[in-house]
């Protein structure tokens, strides 16, 4: 079951003295977190903050409505902030990465089982799946010659690896 609540980022710090709140964000860019007026202080989607938030740097700086001095903001630090995944809509083929984590990885044409997803790297070129299967990392490339089929509602993703990915005998 995906969750509908999503962790996006900690709050690391203060930013000047009205309130502001510095956000480490666990998604794809400060902007991307930038781009939500809503916030949570729970995975259950039970304590909404308003925001307005803008990006400096790698980080999200972010103005919460009601906090309004740097004591108030000093008392958030270290907090999770969620996103409601509602509040979002992704474009063709792309996925959250929670949503990835734990998939089945098996073989597009002989249904070999490869391992499970069990992260997601950033390159900067191309993002990289890592495999495990039996306490091994195997690293895969998310290029479309090897990543054929992803299907986050049935728990798999169909592969074409590379020769010597997974250890070929030939």
């Amino acid at each position: 079951m995906k969750k509908q609540f999503l962790d996006s980022g900690k709050i690391v710090g203060t930013h000047g003295i009205k309130g502001e709140v510095r956000i480490e964000p666990w998604c794809d860019s400060p902007e991307f977190l930038c781009a939500f007026k809503k916030l949570y202080l729970d995975e259950r989607g039970e304590s909404a903050i308003e925001v307005k938030s803008r990006p400096h740097k790698n980080i999200t700086l972010c103005k919460i409505k009601g906090v309004d001095t740097i004591e108030d903001a000093e008392r958030l630090r270290g907090k999770i902030v969620y996103i409601d995944r509602g509040d979002i809509t992704l474009g063709e083929g792309v996925h959250f990465v929670q949503d990835l984590i734990g998939l089945e990885a098996r073989d597009l044409n002989t249904n070999e089982f490869y391992g499970k997803l069990t992260d997601v790297l950033r390159t900067g070129a191309n993002d990289v799946y890592e495999i495990t299967r039996g306490g091994k990392k195997y690293l895969v490339p998310v290029i479309d010659e090897v990543v054929r089929e992803i299907n986050t509602d049935e728990g798999y993703v169909l592969l074409t690896p590379m020769k010597g990915i997974f250890e070929d005998e030939d």
